[in-house]
């Protein structure tokens, strides 16, 4: 089933403007096969493409979503709200849409304790703010119901977590806004540097980063593993030598140009992919 629907989000609730561009989630949900018995029920990934908080990649989007459909994973792909919205939409925008799944699990066959999220880039801190602040009431006064927008796991592509020293300043811009706004909210600068709101209540984390991205370094990375190593935070990190920023599958499939095409670096998909399976089957036993 593939079925593309506007995020329900009431923004009035939540005290923040209406996007211009309405925010969509594409679910590309597997069909159910009576004839597979042993685990009907399976795990899902909500995908949150990159673009600096100012443009959803579409190279960040679909072809990732149908690489988890290929080993059995369903899979969703959010577009967001980016620039002139700010913060908290997009992060309000992906709690409501795992709300939404998980409220639909029995339904689609997905297990509503296996719904993790898969952000890139800038879609890395807005997948970081939900899993390190879901318990925040800036989430609990958007959202209705009982069923939680707590991610199980998160894979972070690369991503932008830090809004200080290392950050991508463009993102952090395009969330907050610049200095010369007059409603920027860069006094939130501190708070939203995720390695600093890591605790043990962060879902189990799997991070990919390379060594000479000259965009979104990769001390991003370093230091969000080191907060989850204090925190007691199950996590996976690979630092890959070589290769820039936004490298997507780091394929021929999602490349523009032919520096984003790295075989070396392509083995990061199987492991978050086995990253989740492995918590999949803890779930199970």
């Amino acid at each position: 089933m593939q079925n593309m629907i506007p995020v329900g989000l009431d923004y009035a609730r939540a005290g923040i403007p209406a996007p211009e561009k309405p925010a969509t989630l594409n679910l590309l949900i597997l069909p159910h096969q009576e004839e597979i018995t042993l685990h009907p029920e399976r795990p899902m990934v909500i995908v949150v493409p990159g673009g600096a908080y100012a443009f959803c990649s579409d190279r960040e989007a679909e072809a990732i979503a149908l690489k988890f459909l290929a080993e059995g994973i369903h899979a969703a792909v959010l577009r967001y709200s980016v620039a002139p919205s700010r913060y908290p939409a997009a992060a309000l925008e992906l709690a409501w849409s795992l709300q939404y799944c998980r409220a639909h699990a029995k339904e689609w066959h997905v297990h509503p304790d296996a719904i993790s999220i898969c952000g890139f880039s800038a879609g890395g801190h807005a997948a970081g703010t939900l899993g390190t602040l879901w318990k925040d009431p800036v989430f609990s006064r958007a959202l209705s119901g009982d069923v939680s927008w707590r991610p199980d796991c998160q894979i972070l592509c690369y991503p932008v977590l830090t809004l200080g020293q290392f950050t991508h300043a463009g993102s952090r811009e395009n969330l907050l806004g610049s200095p010369e706004d007059p409603e920027n909210q860069l006094d939130k600068t501190e708070s939203l540097s995720l390695e600093t709101r890591v605790s043990a209540d962060t879902p189990p984390t799997f991070l990919w980063h390379t060594a000479e991205d000259g965009a979104v370094p990769v001390e991003n990375s370093l230091m969000y593993a080191a907060a989850c190593r204090r925190c007691g935070v199950p996590f996976e990190l690979h630092i890959y030598e070589r290769g820039g920023h936004g490298l997507s599958t780091c394929q021929e499939l999602t490349s523009r140009q032919e520096s984003e095409t790295v075989p070396d670096n392509t083995s990061w998909m199987p492991l978050a992919i086995r990253f989740l399976k492995r918590h999949w089957e803890d779930l199970r036993s």
